[in-house]
């Protein structure tokens, strides 16, 4: 995927973004990029010695490691140690005071869910507000793996009787007439879901349900509701998928670049819709806050019509407490989130498949962690 590619829909551009050099200057090295965005404040942005915990998400696993790897090379005292569990065990320890923030593929909840409601627990634990950071953009793919069949519409409704284990094979009529002219095998369809609570499945049942009610009657949540055979995490059904003649997922994109799987075009009734990093980008730019102040938690458009625009995508958000009851801690939180949102660290996010966040997006990440204290 190439640079210019993701260019087409707005670098990442963060007011005020503290460079990887202001770490370097207390190391007495030299960061990736140095000197490009400097900024002259580094009251909170200094690097920090000691541990940072974090886990959740196993979306943004590639992206957090090329963040941590680059913090870490510039200021080699700080240990960061981020574990992907799962979004929905991301949120649990980050309520239970285990990890210091934590990532998850879906906003806190603010309604009532098995009697909780996440944003309150969250709230009681900080102390204080907690605030829902969008920090890296993941398309989801509907990842296959067909002897023989190099490409793939699917539109909701198909994708959803698929998922539901009501289309079982890959020469079914309804898949055909979304792909005339193409060859397809009766290889039954073997599903991969994901086992554990996952922010990426919550996203891709809100796709289902948005897109096509009358064909996903299921509920959307961190837990998988339909039908198939479950694997953990974004590693898990993507290895199944590769394994599995016939097999079939949903994972991001950058996993489904890792193993090779190819990727179905998505029609949205505006014509069939590759995933790249700029179809993806036209989704997020609809997106709205639902959030308050620094709250940046969005809204997104799944069934957008929009010509161009792929309709399945996910926002990462790092979850924070706005003020830490350990001020060092807020301090080590603010210093990491400073370096990810930076723009060489989301530059070099580009080749392992995620798309940037829109401009506008970008510089209120910034302003909100700017206010981490």
């Amino acid at each position: 995927m190439s640079v210019s590619r993701f260019s087409a829909i707005g670098a990442v551009a963060l007011s005020g973004a503290l460079a990887l050099s202001a770490c370097a200057s207390e190391n007495n090295g030299t960061a990736p990029g140095a000197g490009s965005t400097a900024a002259g404040s580094t009251a909170s942005g200094d690097c920090f010695s000691g541990d940072l915990k974090a886990e959740g998400s196993s979306a943004q696993k590639n992206a957090i490691d090329e963040a941590i790897k680059a913090y870490q090379t510039a200021c080699a005292d700080a240990n960061i140690d981020y574990q992907p569990t799962g979004s929905g065990a991301g949120i649990k320890q980050f309520i239970a005071k285990q990890v210091d923030f934590a990532g998850s593929d879906s906003a806190l909840k603010t309604e009532p869910k098995d009697g909780k409601v996440e944003a309150d627990d969250a709230k009681a634990s900080c102390g204080s507000d907690a605030w829902n950071l969008p920090m890296v953009t993941g398309p989801i793919a509907i990842a296959y793996n067909v002897q023989g069949v190099d490409t793939l519409v699917l539109d909701a409704e198909v994708a959803a009787k698929i998922f539901d284990g009501k289309i079982t094979t890959w020469n079914d009529p309804a898949i055909a007439a979304l792909n005339k002219g193409v060859t397809l095998p009766a290889t039954p369809i073997k599903v991969f879901f994901r086992s554990d609570e996952s922010g990426t499945t919550e996203n891709f049942t809100k796709y289902l349900k948005a897109a096509a009610p009358d064909a996903w009657s299921y509920e959307t949540g961190k837990k998988w509701t339909g039908k198939g055979e479950g694997k953990e995490k974004s590693a898990g059904v993507a290895t199944a998928t590769k394994g599995q003649d016939g097999g079939i997922t949903y994972v991001e994109l950058s996993y489904a670049q890792q193993n090779s799987l190819k990727m179905a075009q998505i029609d949205t009734g505006a014509g069939p819709v590759e995933l790249t990093a700029e179809s993806a980008g036209k989704t997020i730019a609809t997106a709205k806050q639902t959030g308050t102040g620094n709250d940046l938690a969005l809204k997104i458009d799944y069934a957008t019509k929009e010509a161009g625009a792929y309709p399945i995508v996910l926002v990462t958000y790092e979850i924070v407490c706005s003020k830490y009851a350990d001020a060092e801690t807020g301090k080590k939180v603010k210093s990491f989130l400073k370096t990810f949102a930076s723009d060489d660290v989301q530059k070099g996010l580009e080749s392992k498949g995620y798309a940037p966040l829109p401009a506008e997006v970008a510089t209120k990440v910034q302003t909100a962690v700017d206010a981490i204290s």
